[in-house]
């Protein structure tokens, strides 16, 4: 159960504040007919107003950023809107994905019932696993559960997607294994803001870690993949 407590800060400058959303947090009410939600903790953590700028679906966890003035909110709504927002994932899809690293174009829909558009998504495999695979992925553009959806495209879904993925996959993980959560990581953001860069990488959550540890990834194996993504992503 997601109390209402603080999140963690990630990175903060004048205009900008990124925090670490854990997984079940909605970003703003949208569908969500709760009363707890990342803007207003962040909100009351700062004590000032903010403002949204892109999406990250509620069970997703990691980098969530968010404006703290309109002028930021205009521009950084910009960077995202013109995909300039780099954006790496961590995922972990169901059984032993073969190839080593590719790309999964394929059009979905821009917005809820909306009419499909591009999306494109880059990933390279990270480990096999017991009956899983962990991968990191790039989405070039940002169309709702684009990652998700293209996983499910490709026939191995994100393990605990109750929405796109595979249930009895999911039942089989959940008590044995422990994963209660979509395992989906927004593991690192990087995006140019007032004439700068920022970049910014939220931690592994246990929720996340655990699961992959007793499906054979120790904690020290993850570390290493984890820092080594990057150099993955530029790899030909």
């Amino acid at each position: 159960m997601i109390g209402s407590s603080a999140l963690p800060i990630l990175h903060r400058e004048p205009g900008l504040v990124v925090v670490d959303k854990p997984s079940g947090l909605s970003v703003h009410r949208g569908w969500d007919g709760g009363t707890d939600f990342a803007m207003t903790r962040v909100r009351d953590q700062l004590g000032q107003w903010v403002w949204p700028v892109h999406r990250l679906d509620r069970g997703t966890s990691g980098c969530l950023a968010l404006a703290t003035d309109e002028d930021a909110a205009r521009e950084l709504g910009g960077v995202f809107g013109e995909h300039r927002a780099l954006k790496t994932y961590l995922a972990l899809v169901r059984g032993a994905l073969r190839e080593e690293r590719g790309t999964i174009d394929h059009p979905v829909p821009r917005s809820e019932d909306g009419p499909r558009v591009d999306a494109v998504t880059d990933f390279v495999r990270l480990a096999l696993l017991d009956g899983a695979t962990l991968v990191a992925a790039w989405p070039r553009t940002g169309r709702l559960h684009q990652i998700r959806r293209h996983f499910r495209h490709i026939g191995q879904p994100l393990l605990g997607d109750t929405t796109w993925g595979d249930n009895k996959a999911n039942k089989r993980l959940r008590d044995p294994v422990g994963l209660r959560r979509l395992a989906l990581h927004a593991l690192a953001l990087a995006l140019p803001f007032r004439g700068h860069e920022v970049a910014v990488t939220a931690p592994v959550p246990d929720d996340l870690a655990l699961p992959l540890e007793r499906l054979g990834l120790s904690r020290g194996a993850l570390a290493t993949l984890v820092a080594g993504v990057e150099r993955h992503r530029l790899a030909d």
